[in-house]
């Protein structure tokens, strides 16, 4: 989709970083008619935003740090987000078990009391008492474990998202650029020149551009000092956060949050249909983010954290994926406890020539709010509008007719009765609408080709490649799908084997 895109030599805005923040950041600034490129060094959401707990969420435990301005403003985006992108942002239903010895059940009904009105809520149901012993959510977990708490969030395709504001970028005029890396940065009064070399072919080219956006997340300091040739005193902290998936643990679609006795919080939440995603930890990192994975220690501390509150223990062995991310957390304090430095974010914005705004922090839940506030900043250097028009229009996909998923999957159903029905769900909740694009003219699973294994189906990996960027097995089957969990080693060879033939047709061409 990118490597034909027609590029001009001048832009108005060149984001760094194809992240949530800078996927979310350009997308904002090409809707108020600026032309803007976006570059990525690896595949979109290739780190941080493809490794979080899946979460649209207020962040419950933040309470405890004071941070009531971040849970408000993350509280009041969850049901903006949700109207956005109804086919990849849905509620789920939380399960906190009371242990009387970590925190007093008045301080989570108190807390939950904020968490119930600080954001406004409107769509989603409020928090209640439970009794584990005769309630559902509470088989699973061990005998000793009697009250509990129930909460609303969202869960949300985290990298999924990133790939549907990069899609309206380009909807919208937008050039996106992924496997594309920023390697140089020259700043005059009037614009900057910036050098981008194609990681995959080793070509470089440079495009004018009037401002720069830094969104490189935790390489936000590296881009700076090595690209810019600048020194910033900012504080960043690198912090890793794993996750491991094991087997489905229980057959509810409620999702859990377990107090441990370290103060931190650990989830299990329902995950693929057919497994349990458990995370994350917090561990200050040093390194190549790239390369950042789970540790047989974290692995350990899941297993460890979860098995207080389940009856059914897991260890290292159940494990079947891990993945891990580094989030670049920006901190003014001398705070050494990595998990009380703040998820909120900062805006550096340089002016003094060509315009440089550098994004610090950030997560997920917030990532539309910082993008206004972002495109808020340079838009009146670039003579463009003040506009907060990202939360009213729907995501590639999210136009189903009242934001109402079970309706839609209803008529998917009946229009293709041939269709597997967890074969649509999945279908539908990665690709809304767009489902349609994938599905084409079928009357059949044979008329969607080769089927790789699973329900994948060589209509699936070509609508990827064509209309999402992907062009490696890794994108297509643990970015834009989690179809990974469920392939052979086999059956993933063939997958990366389609895109090597589709690779090499491209490069022909």
């Amino acid at each position: 989709m990118s490597s034909d895109h027609q590029r001009n030599d001048s832009y108005d805005l060149v984001v760094v970083g194809g992240g949530i923040n800078g996927a979310g950041i350009a997308r904002d600034a090409a809707g108020r008619g600026l032309r803007v490129l976006l570059c990525e060094q690896g595949d979109l959401a290739n780190y941080t935003s493809s490794a979080s707990t899946k979460l649209v969420h207020g962040g419950l435990r933040y309470l405890e740090y004071y941070e009531f301005r971040l849970v408000q403003k993350a509280l009041a985006e969850r049901e903006v987000l949700m109207g956005i992108a109804p086919h990849i942002i849905w509620p789920l239903r939380f399960v906190m078990p009371h242990v009387k010895e970590l925190r007093p059940a008045w301080m989570i009904r108190m807390g939950l009391f904020l968490y119930d009105h600080l954001g406004g809520r409107k769509k989603l149901p409020g928090s209640r008492g439970l009794n584990l012993q005769t309630h559902y959510t509470g088989k699973p977990l061990k005998d000793s474990l009697k009250k509990g708490f129930m909460y609303s969030d969202c869960w949300v395709q985290d990298s999924r998202l990133v790939v549907l504001n990069c899609m309206d970028v380009e909807a919208r005029g937008g050039t996106v650029l992924p496997r594309t890396r920023c390697t140089d940065a020259q700043r005059s009064d009037e614009h900057w020149s910036v050098e981008l070399t194609d990681t995959v072919s080793g070509k470089t080219t440079r495009v004018n551009t009037r401002a720069v956006i830094n969104a490189a997340g935790p390489w936000v300091a590296r881009l700076l000092s090595d690209a810019m040739h600048r020194n910033d005193d900012k504080d960043v902290h690198l912090v890793k956060g794993s996750h491991i998936v094991v087997p489905r643990m229980f057959d509810h679609e409620a999702s859990y949050l377990f107090q441990n006795d370290d103060g931190r919080v650990i989830f299990a939440i329902p995950y693929e249909q057919h497994f349990t995603l458990i995370g994350t930890t917090d561990v200050a990192y040093e390194g190549n983010p790239a390369e950042a994975e789970a540790s047989d220690d974290e692995i350990q501390y899941l297993c460890d954290a979860v098995n207080r509150y389940f009856k059914q223990g897991i260890e290292p062995a159940d494990v079947v994926w891990t993945y891990s991310g580094v989030r670049a957390l920006y901190d003014e304090s001398d705070e050494a406890d990595v998990s009380a430095v703040s998820r909120d974010y900062s805006l550096d914005l340089d002016s003094s020539a060509a315009p440089l705004l550098s994004v610090f922090g950030g997560k997920i839940t917030t990532y539309r709010t910082l993008a206004r506030q972002a495109v808020d900043q340079v838009a009146p250097l670039l003579g463009a509008p003040i506009d907060d028009w990202t939360g009213k229009a729907a995501l590639p996909g999210g136009d189903i007719p009242g934001g109402d998923f079970e309706h839609y999957l209803e008529r998917l159903c009946a229009a293709r009765p041939w269709l597997p029905q967890d074969m649509a769900w999945r279908l539908a909740r990665n690709y809304g609408t767009r489902t349609e694009q994938i599905l084409g003219e079928a009357a059949s699973l044979d008329d969607l080709g080769e089927h790789f294994g699973a329900d994948l189906y060589e209509a699936e990996l070509r609508y990827l490649a064509e209309a999402e960027w992907a062009m490696t097995a890794e994108d297509a089957i643990w970015r834009r799908s989690k179809l990974g969990l469920m392939l052979t080693p086999a059956e993933r060879e063939r997958v990366a084997a389609w895109y090597a033939g589709q690779n090499d047709k491209r490069a022909t061409a």
